[in-house]
């Protein structure tokens, strides 16, 4: 009976830390070792059942331990060190390519964008113009209208003021 109201206890992440005797992050990071995803109550709270702190404390006494199947003797050997080495080199080859292709795909983006800004700016240029000539348009149309046929091709201008 005791140990079935032990394993149904909550324990706050305070008394988690104060159990492990760690702090936060290391909680976390046992947790992801662990594979335990803390649970959160009605009130949004987080807490750990006790079975799970177990759990929590043996990761901890591991934690020292890496990788508990390779030994000490294995990790001397020459072909594990000749091996780590290779994937060493292998991984920053593969660095070293992946960022040259990557330099040479952008060398050209620099004028590009260059280029675009320039256009841009062209364009409001140009659409700032047309706006203008809309403007001369309009007005030119209104003269236009405002002379009218006297006949035999003869024209006179009528002062319309819109104002009076």
């Amino acid at each position: 009976m005791l140990k079935e109201a032990l394993k149904e206890k909550i324990l706050s992440p305070q008394e988690v830390r104060a159990i492990l005797n760690t702090d936060n992050k290391e909680i976390v990071e046992l947790c992801k070792r662990a594979s335990i995803m803390p649970r959160k109550n009605s009130k949004g709270h987080t807490y750990f059942s006790y079975d799970e702190v177990k759990n929590l404390r043996k990761v901890q006494a591991q934690k020292g331990i890496t990788n508990p199947m390779i030994t000490s003797a294995q990790m001397q050997s020459p072909v594990m060190k000749n091996l780590l080495v290779s994937l060493k080199e292998m991984e920053n080859n593969l660095s070293d390519r992946i960022a040259k292709v990557i330099d040479e795909k952008l060398e050209g983006m620099d004028e590009v964008v260059v280029e675009l800004i320039r256009c841009k700016t062209d364009n409001e240029t140009l659409r700032q113009k047309i706006i203008d000539l809309n403007k001369e348009i309009y007005q030119l149309k209104n003269d236009v209208n405002s002379y009218k046929s006297i006949g035999m091709g003869l024209y006179v201008k009528q002062n319309k003021h819109v104002w009076e």
